[in-house]
């Protein structure tokens, strides 16, 4: 019988023995043929995108490229990934050796001492090596050999098992890289977190400089008797309260900066940075380009998508273990009871060749608890895969419409904060004269260090959503 003919009863009698083969799930076919929408809300069909552009060409400050720097070398989270993927290459090894023939080779020494009243006791004491001469007893045993061992992978069973680990593999590198994007993200947002409460620190030192000299002016008009007391310690009251705000700030900064470090695995120290960059920065909004190009510009949608793809391998796996399994099995090499007879040939000579059909035919619960745990976690697969599009897309919709709104918002309180440092000259001047109430000037100058608080934080929500636009296209790991 030739070798298509074998297999071809193998196939049968594994179909006739295994259970019958399952459809694919109906919701595996729809994530294979996933689609995303054309457009982005209010958006073309331009595919310019900013997702291919590096993080150093968005972010081209010295001191936030340094730090990203760094991070990229000392993250320990980045390292741990890093790890991980050591371990999946050698899971593709291991899974390669597998479907290889296994060899080995042996030497070993024993002594057999068999009972004289049993029937192979009887036959070696009637046993002549040589004409006058007894088997030993107690019968020594030498060998030298080697041997090999191979299952031949009949319904790919073990090749698939490789595939599989070679998916896990890059499902585990594209993990790393969404990592990196997730690191360079969050640096950059910490950075000009940063700039902006330097920002806010320099501002409220002017605003006490302000107001010091506001309270001078009250102090020498109550020698005037033009106030009274009740105002020096309402003018006094507000210094104190500024005053406090310049703490809270410092501290927002060095736990800032200490994020900043912990990012770049290493203890508090300062972090170096431009002030300047935070109002020269450029807002100039990014392309986003059509949705279906964030399925290859995500790394967690290309992690999810081979993740898929060995879930699949694993069920076939699973299934091929229903199927006869085919072993061979040989040795050669050298045996006898004494070592000056060990090389003896071909009286000392042995060898062996077998082969071995193993079909599962009862209790075989294992093996379908196995394939029903295989099929359930590529529904899974499935599920996770749709649910990164779908959060992908989300994410950039969301994130584009707050790039506009904050725009809007910004222009929207640039000119309250103008109208407000106008109105606290106003209010000043007309304090001097007594023609304005103490408490209009104190309203005043709080509303504009809360304007001017707050336009810095509308400027940073608008470099955050910036960054979030670059991450959730996919940008940052190329």
């Amino acid at each position: 019988m030739n070798r298509n003919k074998i297999y071809a009863s193998l196939a049968m009698a594994g179909l006739l023995l295994s259970y019958q083969a399952c459809k694919m799930p109906a919701v595996v076919q729809r994530a294979e043929n996933k689609s995303t929408p054309t457009a982005y809300a209010n958006g073309g069909q331009d595919t310019t995108n900013a997702a291919a552009i590096s993080w150093r060409e968005l972010f081209k400050d010295q001191y936030l490229a340094a730090l990203i720097d760094t991070a990229l070398k000392n993250n320990q989270e980045l390292n741990i990934t890093l790890q991980e993927i050591e371990v999946t290459k050698n899971e593709i090894q291991g899974r390669k050796g597998e479907y290889l023939p296994f060899v080995g080779v042996k030497a070993g020494a024993g002594l057999d001492k068999v009972a004289r009243y049993t029937s192979r006791g009887a036959m070696e004491a009637n046993t002549e090596i040589k004409p006058g001469k007894e088997m030993p007893d107690p019968l020594p045993d030498f060998v030298v050999s080697a041997y090999a061992s191979w299952e031949v992978d009949i319904w790919h069973k073990l090749h698939n098992a490789k595939k599989a680990a070679v998916m896990k593999y890059l499902a585990t590198q594209e993990g790393r890289n969404f990592m990196v994007t997730h690191v360079v993200a969050e640096i950059a947002d910490s950075y000009y977190e940063l700039l902006a409460l330097d920002n806010q620190l320099q501002i409220l030192r002017q605003n006490i400089d302000i107001q010091n000299n506001a309270l001078k002016i009250v102090r020498i008009q109550k020698e005037a008797t033009k106030v009274t007391e009740l105002a020096v310690k309402r003018f006094e009251a507000q210094v104190y309260k500024t005053r406090s705000l310049e703490f809270d700030i410092q501290q927002q900064i060095t736990e800032t900066e200490n994020r900043i470090n912990l990012l770049l695995g290493r203890f508090p120290q300062p972090i170096a940075r431009d002030a300047q960059a935070f109002e020269n920065l450029d807002l100039t909004p990014l392309q986003a380009g059509i949705p279906s190009q964030l399925l290859a510009n995500r790394p967690d949608i290309r992690q999810a998508e081979f993740e898929l793809a060995a879930s699949k391998l694993d069920v076939k796996v699973a299934k091929a273990k229903f199927y006869p399994s085919l072993g061979i099995s040989a040795a050669v090499g050298y045996q006898a009871f004494n070592p000056s007879y060990l090389f003896t040939t071909p009286e000392s000579v042995l060898y062996s060749l077998s082969g071995e059909l193993v079909q599962p035919l009862i209790n075989r619960n294992a093996i379908k608890a196995e394939y029903r745990s295989a099929n359930s976690r590529q529904l899974q697969a499935v599920y996770e895969y749709e649910r990164k599009i779908l959060t992908a897309y989300v994410e950039v919709a969301n994130q584009l419409s707050k790039v506009g709104n904050l725009e809007k918002s910004y222009s929207l309180r640039k000119g309250q904060v103008d109208a407000l440092a106008r109105s606290v000259g106003i209010s000043n001047t007309l304090f001097t004269s007594t023609r304005a109430d103490y408490v209009e000037v104190l309203l005043t100058q709080r509303e504009a260090l809360e304007a001017k608080f707050d336009l810095i934080d509308t400027k940073k929500e608008q470099i955050n959503a910036r960054i979030n636009v670059y991450q959730a296209l996919g940008g940052g790991w190329k």
